[in-house]
């Protein structure tokens, strides 16, 4: 049986670091640790949060602050998946949990045109950092072409609602939208019921 707790107790800790009136900066990076704590585990993640779809990338809501100050993304990619270049306009944290995701890093020109800077890799365990005005120009995919991968996305702000852009990187044409969710629940963190049954 999945147990959901490792993901209730990041909620909790990142919780507790808005509490404390941090700065974004002392936020990410503390979050970050946590982030790194729940994805070194692979038992957590419900099996309709880890569901593939043929047609493109899922991005399912695993928990949303009720002030909107964050959110918690379970990114499930398809064998050879990505996304188109895009930007983010809050923070984020990408902890990967399953597979093998591939990051290419973008430069704007002067003349509004992108170039790709770098290609990173993640692999289980390990955790990457965006930041708006520093590396937040990218395309993600999922690195391997016969498996899934998943990742644990961290936005400071409900992504789903933040009004965002893709881009062309030959014209640095801009398309702007809003991605919402591929899924309309949420995974409950708070019953606790069938803990104790299990217990």
């Amino acid at each position: 049986m999945t147990q959901i707790s490792p993901l209730r107790d990041f909620v909790v800790g990142l919780t507790k670091l808005y509490d404390e009136g941090l700065d974004p900066q002392t936020l990410q990076v503390k979050g970050a640790d946590l982030l790194r704590t729940l994805v070194s585990r692979d038992n957590w993640l419900p099996d309709e949060f880890a569901r593939p779809n043929p047609e493109r990338y899922s991005q399912y809501l695993l928990h949303c602050d009720p002030l909107e100050r964050f959110s918690v993304v379970s990114f499930v990619w398809g064998p050879g998946q990505k996304t188109p270049l895009h930007d983010h306009r809050v923070w984020g944290l990408i902890g990967m949990l399953r597979g093998r995701e591939s990051e290419t890093q973008f430069e704007r020109d002067g003349d509004g045109r992108f170039r790709a800077t770098e290609k990173s890799f993640l692999e289980p365990g390990e955790v990457a950092s965006l930041t708006p005005g520093v590396n937040d120009y990218h395309l993600v995919a999922n690195a391997l072409t016969d498996e899934v991968s998943i990742s644990i996305h961290v936005y400071g702000d409900n992504i789903g609602g933040v009004s965002r852009a893709t881009y062309d990187p030959e014209t640095g044409e801009e398309k702007t939208f809003i991605s919402g969710y591929s899924s309309e629940e949420t995974p409950n963190l708070w019953d606790r019921s069938r803990e104790r049954k299990a217990a």
